[in-house]
């Protein structure tokens, strides 16, 4: 286990806890399997299917950010992590095995970090194809509230463009 990294990560979080050793150790594995380093831009892409405190781990050990758009969110709330390296498109998706037997957060923390990435993680592949690379859109001012948005998350109501806050869904039947 690399000590600085994980200080670093622990830094970053705030705290320790089991949580932040899963995303410590998917990444540890994920960059044995796919060679991937820190990535300044985009180079590495990370579709995480939880918003738990892993990420924050994926976040200082690959680069991978929200804010770069190689860090992306898919909510089924499942400890799975699909990691794709843009220059070789290899990739890999780890999902968190369940635990066996009963232990204390403690005892969780110590048996994620110091156990073999294969015993945790199955390897699979992503479902999914890599996600294009993010782009800039232009700003649309919302004719209700005044607020910019991406014209891309601009709809139509009443012949007005409103942003995602102000409009109101349509919906009848099932």
């Amino acid at each position: 286990m690399d000590k600085e990294k994980w200080d670093k990560c622990v830094e970053f979080h705030g705290h320790e806890c089991p949580g932040l050793a899963i995303g410590f150790k998917v990444c540890e594995a994920a960059i044995e399997s796919l060679g991937i380093t820190f990535s300044s831009d985009e180079e590495v892409v990370c579709v995480t299917e939880n918003d738990a405190c892993g990420v924050d781990a994926v976040q200082v050990i690959t680069g991978c950010s929200i804010g770069k758009g190689n860090l992306l969110h898919r909510n089924t709330g499942k400890q799975a992590f699909s990691f794709f390296n843009r220059s070789t498109g290899e990739n890999i998706r780890l999902v968190l095995k369940p635990f066996k037997g009963e232990m204390d957060r403690q005892q969780r923390q110590e048996y994620l970090l110091h156990t073999p990435a294969s015993e945790l993680f199955e390897c699979k592949k992503p479902h999914f194809t890599l996600p294009e690379e993010a782009r800039i859109f232009t700003t649309i001012i919302c004719e209700q509230c005044g607020e910019g948005a991406p014209e891309h998350k601009i709809r139509f109501q009443e012949g007005k463009k409103v942003c995602c806050d102000c409009f109101v869904d349509y919906k009848r039947g099932w």
